[in-house]
């Protein structure tokens, strides 16, 4: 288990290392110059060629690419994520005001998603009505059909402006929250229910189940307790990978109800080519994404004691991975 965790701990470090210098390289492949954008027209045409160079040295726009990137790196692996150019101010007080905005909806609407897909992928696949059930199972791809924007826009125009039901923008109070949550829950909610109703009618299929039935569990039990455990686990795992999606889907969600969240400052940053700004979040969003996923794995075991920790020879050397034993055999 230890070399596991430092495996897994490794590969985590070089996802965020990965993350930041591709980013670093986009920002600075973008068209236009970053003291123009900073200044702006009107400001750039009131300064003179020294002024402008002085403003380069002030920011280490100066210095060779490869060395703003190690001072980039440096600091950091110190903790320190520079300064804003938009705003001037500490790029890790920026993130601590936009991250608690952007956690509530995301944390909502994983939460939402999860539940709502797991409730539609077992009342489709446990009804005994044929008609409830294909129609169950229809839902899921118009779901995954639906582009995120389009649906909160229609939210808004329903819920908010025609019958004033929530509010259409902010971050104050909790039904602030309900509208961009939704958002963010529909495309989950369809994946998960597509994925769970698949993996529920070839778990039912086996013959493990067919044991059990014979053996006099109830319908209810074999569906929840033997079946359900098994077809989770790839839905585990996508759940882990929806937390890069939900916050790659904010930017969207939170320009259209005007919240105030990392959504919106990634857009608003991007926009002003805002250097440090833009790799503070990508590194923040990254290592949520890497710790999330970690703990996921860690959970497999837990969810199917079967799943066990083991190492197996790899044709390039020894790997470590999570496999199901068979059924019935000692782990």
């Amino acid at each position: 288990m230890p070399r596991y965790l430092l495996a897994r701990v490794g590969q985590a470090v070089l996802v965020l290392w990965a993350a930041f210098t591709i980013t670093f390289l986009i920002l600075y492949a973008l068209p236009g110059d970053a003291v123009s954008l900073l200044l702006g027209e009107d400001g750039e045409n009131n300064l003179t060629a020294e002024q402008l160079d002085a403003v380069r040295v002030q920011y280490g726009l100066d210095l060779p690419l490869y060395q703003q990137y190690l001072n980039r790196l440096g600091g950091l692996l110190t903790g320190d994520l520079g300064m804003s150019y938009a705003s001037n101010r500490p790029v890790a007080d920026l993130i601590a005001e936009a991250i608690p905005q952007t956690a509530q909806i995301a944390f909502a609407g994983l939460a939402l998603g999860v539940t709502l897909g797991a409730a539609i992928a077992i009342a489709a696949t446990y009804t005994r009505f044929a008609w409830l059930s294909r129609l169950l199972t229809a839902i899921p791809p118009l779901g995954v059909a639906v582009p995120s924007f389009w649906l909160g826009l229609m939210l808004l125009q329903v819920v908010s402006f025609r019958y004033g039901l929530l509010p259409a923008m902010g971050n104050e109070g909790l039904a602030s929250i309900v509208l961009p949550a939704i958002t963010l829950a529909i495309p989950n909610a369809a994946t998960v229910a597509q994925l769970l109703n698949k993996g529920l009618e070839t778990t039912l299929g086996q013959p493990y189940i067919e044991t059990a039935r014979a053996k006099g569990a109830s319908r209810r039990r074999v569906h929840l307790r033997h079946a359900l455990r098994n077809a989770a686990l790839p839905t585990l795992t996508l759940a882990g990978l929806m937390v890069g999606g939900v916050l790659g889907g904010s930017v969207v969600t939170e320009t259209v109800f005007s919240r105030a969240g990392l959504g919106r400052l990634t857009a608003t940053s991007v926009s002003a080519r805002d250097v440090p700004t833009v790799l503070g979040i990508v590194v923040i969003a990254a290592a949520v994404y890497v710790v999330v996923n970690l703990i996921v794995d860690l959970v497999y075991p837990l969810v199917d004691p079967r799943v066990v920790t083991t190492r197996r020879r790899t044709p390039i050397g020894r790997a470590t991975t999570a496999i199901p034993t068979p059924e019935g055999a000692s782990t």
